[in-house]
């Protein structure tokens, strides 16, 4: 959420801003009706002062004591009629995308983001090679099938040593990041609709969001939800700052729109699983901590000996609440290209001003910024199953997964 004082300041930047990202917003009449809000508080607090002035000579002024009685009525008249107004202005601002980082480049879908740099060495082989779902379903550690009989398509089993490799490589991801300061949670899989507005998935990804039937609740789509959630309406102390937290969730999204985009598999699925990184720290530090993010996620492919490359991601698919954002797309022999497995945001104040995310220096009370990025999910795993394997349609474990797999390849299971 953006800053009203910014908006005034600002509105020919504002407006710019929406219509460059492509929000039909009107700075202007927004602007009129916040000076028409003003305009009646300003009147509330005169009529107070004057009530409270009256107040005192009520006792021996019969007139005064009218006077106030009537001045109470026309008090809680306007106070009703602010309360409408700032209604109307709060669902405007709600509404409203976040500002955008100068070198965020133009563009509308994920062709037009910008690479940064490309890192590894694409394989090639010398066997016909299989994608995940063949690799899976013949070593019998993915089960779709099963998935959709028991839930519906986008539900899968990891099974044998596919759900040992799966569980060893989260727990590594999350003692690695323990290992960079991450702080590791547990959290709940499903929110409240203030946390989801909070953190700008409501309004801005309704359709991708799952409803609990008779409650306020929502299961979560990641744990960026209940990771900044947890400070909600909080102060923080300055000097503790960053707080890096990092926690291992199932998600769950809709993916409303999205099939049929090179989804064989389980690429793009209604739950996956993924390790979150969350950052709160002091304003000035946002960009440090926005690269910090996207190093540790270069760390973990670069041990994983995955190719890659980093992208600068369009405006076109940024996302409202993100200020910046980059994207790592790993190689898949399969799909004969990159294929996104982490995103990586810097939100600035946008979830701390619609959370109430504060931190103290003295007397001094400013909002956070945040950022959210992925360590890893399930699209991890299948780029390792592609990547690794073998002419006899085996898969190698990476090495450094080994330790916590106790064994080093995934064969066919004998007959």
């Amino acid at each position: 959420m953006l800053d009203m004082k910014l908006i005034r300041s600002n509105p020919e930047m504002i407006q710019n801003n929406c219509t460059k990202r492509g929000f039909d917003v009107d700075v202007k009449a927004l602007l009129e009706l916040d000076a028409e809000c003003r305009k009646v508080t300003g009147e509330i607090e005169t009529l107070r002062a004057e009530r409270n002035k009256l107040s005192k000579t009520c006792a021996a002024d019969p007139a005064a004591r009218e006077r106030v009685k009537a001045m109470r009525g026309e008090i809680s008249d306007k106070e009703a009629a602010q309360a409408e107004l700032q209604k109307k202005i709060d669902g405007i601002v709600a509404l409203m995308p976040n500002l955008l980082s100068a070198d965020v480049p133009e563009g509308k879908t994920d062709a037009d983001n910008l690479e940064v740099r490309k890192v590894g060495t694409i394989p090639t082989f010398d066997f016909k090679i299989r994608d995940h779902q063949d690799l899976g379903e013949t070593l019998d550690i993915l089960d779709i099938g099963r998935g959709a009989k028991v839930a519906q398509a986008g539900f899968y089993y990891w099974k044998g040593k596919g759900a040992i490799l799966a569980q060893s490589f989260f727990f590594w991801v999350q003692k690695f990041l323990v290992s960079r300061g991450f702080t590791p949670f547990m959290t709940p899989c499903a929110a409240k609709a203030r946390t989801l507005f909070g953190t700008g998935y409501l309004p801005f990804f309704a359709d991708q969001t799952y409803n609990l039937a008779k409650e306020d609740l929502a299961l979560i789509g990641t744990s960026e939800q209940t990771l900044v959630g947890y400070h909600a309406d909080d102060v923080l102390d300055g000097a503790k700052l960053p707080l890096c937290y990092t926690a291992f969730t199932p998600c769950f999204r809709t993916e409303s729109g999205s099939y049929g985009r090179a989804s064989r598999g389980i690429f793009r699925v209604h739950q996956f699983h993924k390790v979150e990184q969350i950052i709160f720290c002091r304003p000035e530090e946002s960009v440090k901590y926005h690269e910090f993010c996207l190093e540790n996620e270069e760390m973990i492919l670069k041990q994983l000996g995955l190719a890659y490359h980093v992208v600068n991601v369009c405006v076109g698919d940024l996302g409202a609440p993100g200020y910046k954002k980059y994207d790592i797309e790993a190689w898949f022999p399969c799909f004969n290209g990159y294929r996104e497995v982490t995103s990586n945001t810097n939100l600035l104040d946008f979830q701390a001003r619609r959370l109430n995310i504060r931190y103290k220096d003295g007397d001094k009370r400013e909002l956070v910024h945040t950022i959210s990025a992925t360590a890893a999910t399930d699209r991890m795993l299948i780029a390792i199953m592609e990547n690794y394997q073998q002419p006899d349609g085996s898969i190698v474990v990476p090495e450094v997964l080994r330790p916590f797999t106790g064994f080093d390849k995934i064969e066919a299971p004998t007959k």
